[in-house]
């Protein structure tokens, strides 16, 4: 008999229990052609966990995540809950950053892939996004986001308040060293991104990402600072296969890069660590002003869900066969509000999701 795997399901806020629910449905359809067992769990984070028990993360939620093979999550957040400090438990982010730390999830995996049917939608020219196939890999517990001290405060000159960029060389090494190995399965190209001309932390992270590239000589390592790829990346996105970067460089990078594709909702991620559940989640956030209204992308939450198959359950069929039915759904010319195009008319979210479920072989 096979066993089942355990998926814990975190909607959160806004939208997310939207797309959420869209993935799982395309995730349930894929699964049952593939012959796979999947038991879900239902728990609250975010806004949702502060309204039903005073704090975005329970403690109960982290040991359930603990137990499970893969965490499918939504978005947190919303203006409802804006005046907590950035620091409490009250403020809905703290439960993605408790669940990334709790779990020990060092590596963000968000895959930039401009779909042929998308090339028109993109913000640059058709030349220039035409074929990009890329994967960012985002330091996802160290630096600005986790380092202490981190405190506002009053001097005798008026207010401050400090932030520590801080990384270890084992923090370094871990991330790179999955980079290195994803590159090894893609095209052998690593493109290390930092500010070495300025920071003490870019200098020890080129360093350290250099030794460990000498473990890969079939991979070819460069380095570049994040300024001029932030300008390159737009200039020539199809030149980059994995770029690796520090965790506050990442989360702006990937979010540049998402408009290569066309819109935030169209790219997933993946949060991984060593030996723990994966977490699976859509880039964007959690769109309060058009939750409720059925008109949300869910498409990064159903490409997420691919990734739960491909990263967490070894199901590379599985993955391939959801990312296909996306294809297929785009090249119909189905669109959400967020890449319709004029003169187009945009569906609504389970209109998509009923097309991708339909479209799987």
């Amino acid at each position: 008999m096979t066993t089942a795997a355990r998926i814990v399901v975190l909607p959160g806020d806004g939208i997310g229990p939207e797309v959420t629910s869209a993935a799982r449905r395309v995730l349930d359809a894929a699964a049952s052609r593939g012959g796979i067992a999947l038991d879900y769990v239902d728990d609250v984070v975010g806004g949702a966990a502060v309204d039903a028990y005073g704090v975005a993360l329970r403690p109960q939620t982290l040991r359930l995540c603990k137990t499970a093979d893969a965490i499918l999550f939504g978005a947190v957040g919303g203006p409802k809950w804006d005046d907590a400090a950035p620091d409490s438990k009250l403020r809905p982010g703290s439960a993605l950053l408790g669940l990334r730390k709790g779990l020990g999830l060092f590596a963000n995996l968000r895959p930039v892939r401009v779909d042929a049917s998308m090339v028109a939608t993109s913000a640059l020219r058709p030349e220039r996004v035409r074929d990009v196939d890329l994967l960012v890999v985002r330091e996802l517990t160290g630096g600005l986001y986790f380092s202490r001290p981190k405190r506002r405060y009053t001097t005798a000159r008026g207010e401050a308040a400090v932030d520590t960029m801080r990384y270890s060389t084992p923090e370094i090494e871990r991330v790179a060293v999955r980079a290195f190995e994803l590159a090894r399965q893609r095209r052998s190209k690593l493109c290390s991104v930092d500010k070495a001309n300025v920071l003490e932390t870019s200098r020890s992270w080129r360093a350290v990402v250099s030794r460990v590239g000498q473990r890969y000589p079939d991979v070819a390592c460069s380095h570049m600072l994040v300024d001029a790829f932030a300008m390159d990346l737009l200039r020539r996105p199809q030149a980059y296969d994995v770029v690796l970067t520090e965790n506050l460089f990442g989360d702006i990078l990937s979010d540049e890069a998402s408009m290569l594709a066309g819109a935030l909702g169209m790219l997933p991620s993946a949060s991984l660590g060593a030996g723990t559940a994966g977490l699976y989640e859509p880039i964007h956030g959690s769109a309060p002003d058009i939750a409720g209204k059925g008109v949300a992308n869910p498409i990064g939450a159903i490409l997420s869900a691919a990734l739960l198959l491909r990263w967490s359950l070894n199901r590379d069929d599985a993955a391939q066969a959801i990312e296909g039915a996306v294809s297929r759904v785009l090249a119909a010319g189905l669109r959400t509000a967020d890449t319709v195009r004029d003169g187009e008319t945009p569906v609504g979210t389970a209109a998509i999701a009923d097309a991708i479920v339909n479209a799987l072989p």
